[in-house]
């Protein structure tokens, strides 16, 4: 047992583990670089350590440095959140060996899953559709050959890899030669293991995921969320559940995905990740801790996911008597980031002088900054989630338009008019989409600026109405970032 958790982690994901232990009873203890010495996640804590300057070698990837935070103020056990260390299985080791309890998974769990090919082995062993594809290839000359076996187009990935790096699409043979070292060196510099492999490439599918729990006695499934909206292998959009499948689809997805878990011995909360074509689904990766997106889940369940990693590494049994719950409803989340969709998504840096977090209903802003917060480039450009819960998918997505609206977020560019743009398109409101979603709908990456200047003429027409003026200037003229907003204009200029 334990009453006290650090928290080896920072932003929106730490305040959020925060606030999980301070209503199970348990103190916290955040650390922080000097970047961080102000974030939200250090004021709410019960206690805070500096643990190094702003680079994340020095900081949140030192792990003596947390593990002695941790011996210093008393924490018996440490929560590592996602990205920097959550997916290390030396970390959870040394964890362990400093007589500390790791909030998550065995070591040996996140070991298999985190290097892909014996991921793709145990899986195949346990009976869980794989992609077809390969063990890592010595030189390119193999790659080729393996490659015309499966079939083009293929695709190329880091066996230790992650978050997109060190992967792409092979169209022909001649390309794969010339990726081959090149695929070998990101991997390296990202992960440092070179080793690559090439598996079958679907063309238009979808991604879906599976929540588990798991308490070492009984292994559960919440459900799936739907990932397909995503840009260079990362994730924009979430949502519970997927439209798209059927009760049958889900149930057979949800027996695949406890069998996954059980495979290895899993304890905690993780996920399945899966490739969706049709009816037939492959394993795709599994992510070993906490996910961006679990609030959807949340949202369509009532379960607490994070409050549940703390119960299963307290020793004690999932709630509910570990039967999966009813999902209900339909959740959507917009991962809101520091980045200018109109100028290729390049990330954006400042001090946030205005936030606006919009209420109501069905609104949850998961966030990890103020007013004051200096956004720079040592970390992910992730400020906060928002996320909304309505009886069904069209509801959800008129109560998320209506509260990415009222959020307010300046002296930084966001991905909002993004978000808002897509909120809008076709395509998505009729929910066809696949992994491929972005690509094919490049004008929605510069949506923000032709937009803007197309409905502004519009909107300039009613404004020589004096009887209109106010209403359009100031109740949908005020921008989130000082110019017109998008949607206020849009609207505007249809009359409304």
């Amino acid at each position: 047992m334990f009453d006290r958790v650090l928290i080896a982690n920072r932003g929106e994901i730490a305040v959020r583990i925060i606030r999980a232990c301070r209503e199970a009873g348990l103190g916290s203890v955040a650390v922080y670089s000097d970047a961080d010495r102000r974030a939200p996640h250090v004021l709410l804590a019960d206690e805070a350590v500096r643990i190094g300057p702003a680079a994340s070698a020095e900081s949140y990837l030192a792990v003596e440095k947390l593990i002695a935070a941790a011996t210093r103020t008393g924490a018996g056990a440490v929560h590592p959140g996602y990205g920097f260390l959550a997916e290390n299985a030396g970390f959870a080791r040394a964890v362990e060996a400093a007589g500390l309890v790791y909030i998550g998974p065995p070591a040996g769990a996140i070991e298999i899953m985190g290097d892909k090919t014996r991921a793709r082995a145990r899986m195949l062993g346990a009976g869980v559709p794989v992609i077809p594809g390969t063990d890592p290839l010595g030189s390119a000359r193999e790659a080729v050959a393996r490659a015309r076996e499966i079939g083009f187009p293929v695709m190329l990935k880091a066996a230790a890899g992650g978050g997109g790096k060190g992967m792409h699409v092979v169209e022909a043979a001649e390309e794969l030669e010339a990726l081959f070292e090149r695929a070998g060196r990101e991997a390296r510099n990202a992960f440092g293991d070179g080793r690559v492999f090439v598996e079958r490439f679907l063309s238009r599918p979808r991604h879906v995921e599976i929540q588990i729990l798991a308490d070492g006695a009984r292994t559960v499934h919440l459900g799936e969320r739907e990932c397909s909206i995503q840009r260079r292998h990362q994730k924009l959009i979430e949502e519970a559940p997927c439209t798209a499948i059927d009760d049958a689809l889900r149930r057979r997805m949800g027996e695949v995905a406890v069998r996954a878990a059980e495979a290895v011995g899993y304890r905690g909360a993780g996920t399945i990740e899966f490739l969706v074509e049709g009816e037939e689904f492959f394993f795709l990766e599994m992510n070993t801790r906490i996910q961006v997106e679990h609030p959807v889940t949340e949202f369509v369940t009532g379960v607490d996911l994070v409050r549940e990693q703390l119960r299963v590494a307290a020793g004690l049994p999932l709630l509910g008597g570990g039967e999966p719950p009813v999902a209900r409803g339909h959740a959507i989340e917009c991962r809101i980031n520091a980045e200018d969709p109109a100028g290729g998504f390049l990330p954006s840096t400042g001090r946030v002088d205005r936030l606006e977090i919009p209420a109501g209903p069905g609104v949850r802003w998961d966030g990890g900054i103020r007013c004051g917060s200096e956004i720079g480039l040592h970390y992910d450009s992730l400020l906060g989630k928002l996320v909304v819960h309505a009886a069904d998918r069209a509801a959800a997505l008129g109560r998320l338009r209506a509260a990415l609206e009222g959020l307010a977020i300046g002296g930084v560019e966001t991905t909002v008019p993004w978000h808002l743009a897509v909120m809008d398109e076709p395509d998505y409101q009729a929910n066809d989409i696949s992994i491929r979603y972005v690509e094919e709908h490049p004008g929605l990456e510069a949506a923000a600026d032709p937009e803007l200047r197309d409905a502004a003429i519009a909107a300039a027409v009613l404004l020589a109405d004096d009887a209109r003026k106010e209403v359009v200037s100031e109740t949908r003229g005020e921008s989130r970032d000082g110019r017109r907003g998008l949607s206020g204009w849009v609207r505007a200029g249809r009359g409304w």
